[in-house]
């Protein structure tokens, strides 16, 4: 009897549960409606093969860990696409030999004489590396709002990420972009720009960004490069804030061709082939900037620049207190600002102290109405008094 109860009970709950389901029109046996199914690569034959599975109306393709060995660039061709690994554990390996990328995102009707643009691209979580010969790791050409995360770009013979007119918000965070033989990330032409918590190491430049505007770079991590820093040419309304670069050969940061009202704050710059280069840049503030043991150069105002307020840095060596200093006698090459030329400039309230060079020296004739005050120099020699047509107020050390 009470078995017989019992599969009544029973017989009725399932009634009830599927006349629920009748109702309910997301039901655990129904798909929801309009949705795409996730590609998963384990289920093709190639990477390119679960690429190529993604509809036209955009999809998610999902890589397994595992080593993959590519010999030919794997393309993407179609909008609103994500590829998604599993970490670091997913390695996509590229073993050209003749100057290939790894991974090229384009409209596949892209051609030399006509060019379209594709629209919103993710790349995450995942490993993407080359050789001497190959190309770069990523070119993504004509990509709107394209974002990269998660991704680490390594040993290429090109550039870790190059992005060729990429107009319309690309983003760059999380990333690892390192032992690239080119530039780590190359920008041509993009506007809008975030590039933020990444890690650079050891790439030729680590950054460059050429032919924009609003590049927004902040919280990165620069070390070791073989050239420079970062390169910011032909840009305008930009900000670069908050980062640390040390130890590259070249000069840590960089604005050239006609760069103008960009923001250069809150930077750590230590122990490079040269600090600020200010070569061809108008209206630009640097401010609050840490300038330690720079070989030459910690700032450089060039010919061509002008209209600079440069405010509330600091330009030291390795000094702790009590007479004593941090590194080496051999490692204390620490030096200040240098004006090449460079008219209308407010130079106040910085600190330059224990520099091997002179806090300020004067190579050009040629700048001009220079506003010196307010600073603090603290066992330096200074050329400042040598700026024609500029004044020099309330300084302290002089």
């Amino acid at each position: 009897m009470l078995r017989v109860l019992a599969a009544i009970t029973l017989v009725t709950l399932m009634l009830i549960f599927f006349a629920a389901s009748e109702k309910n029109p997301l039901g655990p046996w129904d798909e929801l409606p309009a949705a795409a199914p996730v590609v998963d690569a384990s289920r093709h034959a190639s990477l390119q093969a679960a690429i190529d599975a993604v509809p036209a109306t955009g999809g998610l393709v999902r890589i397994p860990p595992g080593e993959f060995e590519i010999t030919e660039p794997l393309r993407v061709t179609g909008e609103d696409i994500s590829i998604e690994g599993s970490g670091t554990s997913t390695h996509i390996k590229n073993n050209n030999q003749d100057g290939q990328p790894a991974l090229i995102i384009e409209d596949a009707k892209n051609s030399e004489l006509e060019t379209t643009e594709n629209w919103r691209i993710r790349l995450a979580n995942f490993r993407i590396t080359g050789n001497e010969k190959s190309g770069s790791g990523i070119v993504a050409r004509s990509i709107n709002e394209i974002f990269i995360d998660g991704v680490t770009v390594s040993y290429h013979g090109g550039d870790g990420i190059l992005l060729d007119h990429c107009r319309e918000d690309p983003r760059i965070c999380d990333c690892l972009i390192t032992y690239n033989k080119g530039t780590g990330l190359n920008l041509l032409g993009c506007h809008d720009i975030v590039v933020s918590s990444n890690q650079f190491e050891e790439n030729t430049d680590a950054l460059r960004c050429f032919d924009g505007y609003n590049l927004c770079a902040t919280g990165n991590c620069l070390d070791d490069h073989l050239g420079k820093g970062i390169v910011i040419e032909n840009t305008y309304g930009s900000v670069v804030a908050g980062n640390m670069i040390e130890e590259c050969k070249g000069p840590a940061i960089v604005l050239d061709r006609d760069c103008y009202g960009i923001t250069l704050s809150a930077n750590v710059i230590a122990h490079n082939g040269a600090g600020i280069d200010l070569r061809d840049a108008h209206g630009c503030a640097v401010s609050a900037n840490t300038l330690v043991i720079n070989k030459t150069d910690a700032l450089r105002l060039g010919p061509h620049s002008g209209r600079i307020a440069v405010t509330g840095n600091s330009f030291s060596n390795s000094f702790i207190g009590e007479d004593q200093q941090k590194r080496r006698p051999d490692d204390q090459v620490a030096a200040g600002v240098v004006f090449a030329g460079g008219t209308d400039v407010a130079v106040s309230g910085n600190s330059l102290s224990g520099l091997t060079t002179k806090a300020i020296r004067v190579e050009s004739d040629a700048s001009r109405r220079i506003l010196f005050a307010g600073n603090v120099l603290t066992d330096n020699e200074s050329d400042h008094a040598r700026l024609e047509e500029s004044k020099s107020i309330g300084n302290l050390g002089e």
